[in-house]
């Protein structure tokens, strides 16, 4: 077999290699096995039983307008956690719909915060949010720290953009590693709201 024969079977040799890594990345675990107590369903939502849930990691720091926030401290209340970029096509996709969301809930014990990370400056974040019309606080994550701190086997965040609801207690509900229509993310939010 020549060189030149030899090169798309190389190609297609790594782009196989690459997909079976990308899938083994996207299951919910961060390095880690073992029994991680939730169900993924059709729609690409993964939930946990409200009596297998883990904490939330600690999720405090400046947020891009150069306040403090500490997540802990919206506990009583069902919190909304999206991880977005404004370099991200998907994350302006969803940005309005996320707004309609937080609009129609927030007075219904449901608080959103976004994790903005890989800006390299707030300047572009705060442009993200002024175009999206964006109100809901974000955490400031330039390097991905925030989202290092999920524990191994929970439902952590690992792509951008990332959304988790948080129930009452702190807890991590629900997952979603795409983004997410007002639909979906009614569909995803509204069982743990409905939690007593």
């Amino acid at each position: 077999m020549s060189a030149a024969s030899r090169a798309p079977l190389t190609l297609a040799g790594a782009v196989v290699a690459a997909l079976l890594l990308s899938a083994c990345t996207s299951g919910g675990t961060s390095g880690g096995g073992g029994n991680t107590n939730f169900v993924m369903g059709e729609d690409g939502i993964a939930t946990v039983k409200q009596g297998e849930r883990v904490a939330a990691p600690d999720l405090s720091g400046d947020t891009i307008d150069g306040k403090q926030l500490d997540v802990a401290s919206y506990k009583g209340k069902v919190v909304v956690l999206n991880v977005w970029g404004s370099w991200c096509a998907p994350c302006r996709a969803e940005a309005p719909g996320f707004e309609k969301v937080y609009k129609d809930l927030k007075g219904q014990g449901v608080q959103f915060v976004g994790i903005n990370t890989r800006d390299t400056s707030t300047k572009n974040a705060v442009a993200f949010e002024k175009q999206q019309g964006v109100t809901y606080p974000s955490l400031y994550d330039p390097t991905g720290k925030l989202m290092l701190r999920f524990k191994k086997g929970t439902l952590n965040p690992q792509a951008i953009p990332s959304t988790l609801v948080l129930d009452r207690d702190g807890k991590i509900a629900a997952r979603s590693l795409a983004a997410l229509s007002e639909d979906k993310l009614r569909t995803m939010l509204t069982p743990v709201l409905a939690e007593k």
